[in-house]
């Protein structure tokens, strides 16, 4: 049985076949189903990789992420993996754990793999890294910026202007006092994080004392463990900025069981937006991550750089905008009732 015998019982040209094996986002959605459907009839498998010699690809792609139980990071390989199927293509994902070793030793496994395409998620590696990947004609794209990383092809969203639209608004509201529970991992995302709070804060004349920065694991316990310690302070702030929905929603819980309300005695902001955010009560205001669009974006930017010469293509950098959601938790009065 081979590509032929398919063709043949299709009534379509090899060609016609080879476009629905290569690129079958190229073929019509009718031919496309009749050609498959003939294939599975007749129990044709392709030969995927003699396939890949033929092409000179292996029909995978690599996805590197510091967190593998990150929720957010997750919604990223979403979308990735939904382009991924789109065109046939498998994917390795690996989790450097915010590691520069880590990440490094899993390049060089990819490149000894010979992935087609690799999607970098706050990286730490260099430019010098970077060109050693280009050496061996793999495209790269990265999500989440890296200032030493100039022209390179990138999807990011601003973390410093995102926090600092929430830190604005707490103060508009009349807060003041505001803490900052922040995780410890991803370093570089956080650090982004801190800086757009920090410069807001300073910019309105407000100051911030260190005791008011606390960090800890990414996690349920550590948000709650944060917020204990700064209920515990002489002076406890008005409001508290976290940087995940999940460490916010486990600092909600300490408060709850401090006897605390949210937001009349301590208001709340978090971060990610996650679907459970607005299940909670209080619902959480917190900044919407456009995760899963930036792996989508990300992963069709890699196809197109595959598709094309390398030598052609001009690296783009694309940024896609956050969002605060303004819900119960920050206790602002006009959007206390909005739902999600």
């Amino acid at each position: 049985m081979n590509i032929k015998s398919v063709a043949k019982k299709a009534g379509v040209s090899v060609a016609t076949v080879s476009r629905v094996l290569n690129h079958p986002d190229a073929v019509a959605p009718d031919t496309k189903e009749h050609i498959l459907s003939v294939m599975e009839s007749l129990d044709y498998k392709p030969n995927w990789m003699a396939r890949g010699l033929k092409l000179n690809r292996t029909g995978a792609i690599a996805l590197l992420i510091p967190e593998i139980t990150d929720l957010g990071y997750m919604e990223i390989a979403k979308g990735v993996e939904d382009v991924a199927h789109q065109k046939s293509y498998n994917i390795m994902l690996c989790a450097t754990e915010d590691d520069k070793n880590k990440e490094k030793g899993y390049i060089e496994n990819f490149i000894d793999r010979r992935v087609d395409g690799i999607i970098l998620v706050s990286t730490y590696l260099k430019k010098s890294d970077l060109n050693l990947i280009r050496k061996q004609d793999i495209p790269v794209v990265l999500i989440g910026k890296n200032e030493e990383l100039a022209e390179e092809n990138l999807v990011y969203t601003d973390y410093r202007a995102a926090a600092a639209e929430a830190t604005r608004h707490m103060i508009e509201i009349g807060h003041s006092r505001i803490g900052v529970i922040y995780g410890s991992r991803p370093k570089l995302e956080n650090e982004h994080k801190l800086e757009g709070f920090r410069k807001t804060m300073e910019d309105e004349g407000l100051t911030c004392p260190a005791e008011y920065f606390l960090a800890e694991e990414n996690s349920l316990e550590g948000g709650f463990l944060a917020a204990s310690r700064l209920l515990n302070l002489e002076q406890r702030p008005q409001a508290i900025f976290v940087t995940s929905d999940i460490m916010a929603i486990g600092a909600m819980e300490k408060m709850k069981q401090s006897g605390l309300r949210i937001p009349e005695d301590i208001a709340v902001v978090g971060f990610d937006n996650l679907k459970i955010s607005g299940y909670l009560e209080p619902k959480l205001t917190t900044v919407t991550k456009p995760m899963y669009r930036m792996g989508l974006i990300a992963a069709r930017l890699l196809f197109d750089i595959m598709e094309e010469s390398q030598e052609d293509a001009q690296p783009q950098e694309i940024l896609i905008q956050s969002k605060l959601k303004v819900r119960k938790s920050c206790g602002h009065k006009d959007r206390v009732k909005e739902i999600f």
